[in-house]
């Protein structure tokens, strides 16, 4: 995944907002990411990428997790959201409609 990319789908929050409200405001918990424009507040896809990333930020003090291509992960979200996983808010990116 780079940079730009969505990391969550729901609000359009990219991987480089997160890293860098990670490297700026410097949260306690992982729970409050979702101060950073929503993220992982939705249908709960990018919940466990976020906390791998704040992880690596408070233990290593890199960002540098290991993600999915955003191919990739737009696809893994979009079977999370067919198999009942969650469910996108209305201006969400939408899902990928092949299985």
């Amino acid at each position: 995944m780079e940079p730009d990319d969505e990391l969550c789908l729901c609000f359009r929050v990219t991987k480089r907002k997160v890293i860098n409200y990670l490297r700026i405001e410097k949260p306690k918990r992982a729970a409050q990411l979702s101060e950073c424009f929503g993220a992982g507040t939705g249908c709960g896809w990018c919940r466990p990428f976020l906390k791998r990333l704040f992880q690596e930020a408070v233990e290593g003090g890199t960002t540098e997790a290991d993600l999915p291509s955003a191919e990739e992960y737009g696809r893994r979200r979009a079977n999370y959201i067919r198999d009942g996983g969650g469910t996108p808010p209305p201006d969400a990116t939408p899902i990928d409609k092949s299985p």
